[in-house]
């Protein structure tokens, strides 16, 4: 593997205590919203960002909790590894996808199995941790 991509990611949850999770134009695979950080951005800043950006939504950044970093294969570059800082974020009221955001989907975290869809970063490491916090 060569090259590590560093994003950050926000869990959004609904009502039904489902996450949101995204597909970008022209990929197969579902991931956390969120991004790579700007120069001089703290990763809860390009986090609420980049949520702003794709999904229309306004975050508070001083709501933003913490959840931990990953580090696995990244879904739509090719040999090479994603690091991702995860923060989840109280329910907010979603529209519609925006910028390169082609599709939102709500996954329940019960569900077994799960999409086989999912980026293998959150099926493999995220959705497990949060699993085991419920």
């Amino acid at each position: 593997m060569t090259g590590l991509i560093r994003v950050c990611t926000v869990i959004l949850r609904d009502g039904a205590d489902r996450i949101l999770t995204v597909r970008k134009r022209g990929t197969d695979w579902f991931m956390l919203p969120g991004g790579k950080p700007e120069p001089g951005e703290t990763s809860r800043q390009a986090a609420v960002r980049e949520c702003a950006e794709e999904l229309s939504v306004t975050l508070d950044t001083e709501a933003l909790r913490e959840l931990g970093t990953f580090r696995g294969v990244a879904a739509n570059e090719t040999g090479r590894e994603v690091e991702s800082t995860v923060f989840a974020h109280p329910p907010v009221t979603v529209g519609r996808p925006a910028a390169e955001i082609e599709e939102l989907r709500w996954l329940d975290l019960r569900a077994d199995p799960l999409p086989t869809d999912l980026a293998p970063l959150l099926f493999g490491q995220v959705v497990p941790a949060l699993r085991r916090k419920a």
